[in-house]
């Protein structure tokens, strides 16, 4: 940081870079992007709980989640029972290196009426609690088709 006496001061981004920036000597200094002060937000309007529709929720990104109970070995693949914490899904492949996973995803894709890559298991790869991460719907008609095809 250079001072100057008509009130400027010179901030650098480092060493061997060219960027530069002249800042009043009162002034403070940038902050970074998404950094905010310990226990406080960076906007003044007072922040807005999440919808919850029980195991269908929007996450912070907006992206609509799912919470799953999977239970592999079954007979056929099924959303079996809507409950508060979680949905119960029953897969007829066994939970091995994946395939129980990945036919979830293809199972839920199909009954949601998503494609593929817009349905991705975000936790639980290796448990039988899931999250998985829905795009470009909206939490109404998840829960919705969920309600349907576990009715059926």
């Amino acid at each position: 940081m250079l001072l100057l006496r008509c009130g400027l001061r010179q901030l650098r981004a480092g060493p061997g870079t060219l960027a530069s920036v002249w800042l009043p000597l009162d002034a403070e200094m940038p902050k970074r992007a998404g950094v905010t002060n310990k226990g406080e937000s960076q906007s003044k309007e007072p922040r807005k709980p999440l919808p919850s529709l029980g195991p269908v929720a929007v996450d912070p990104k907006g992206c609509v989640t799912i919470a799953i109970h999977a239970k592999p070995g079954s007979k056929q693949n099924a959303v079996t029972d809507l409950m508060v914490e979680a949905i119960h899904a029953a897969l007829a492949v066994p939970p091995s290196r994946g395939k129980g996973n990945a036919e979830l995803c293809h199972h839920l894709s199909k009954v949601l009426e998503l494609r593929k890559s817009d349905v991705v298991l975000d936790k639980g790869d290796k448990s039988l609690e899931k999250v998985v991460i829905l795009a470009f719907t909206t939490p109404e008609e998840v829960l919705e088709k969920l309600q349907k095809q576990a009715e059926n």
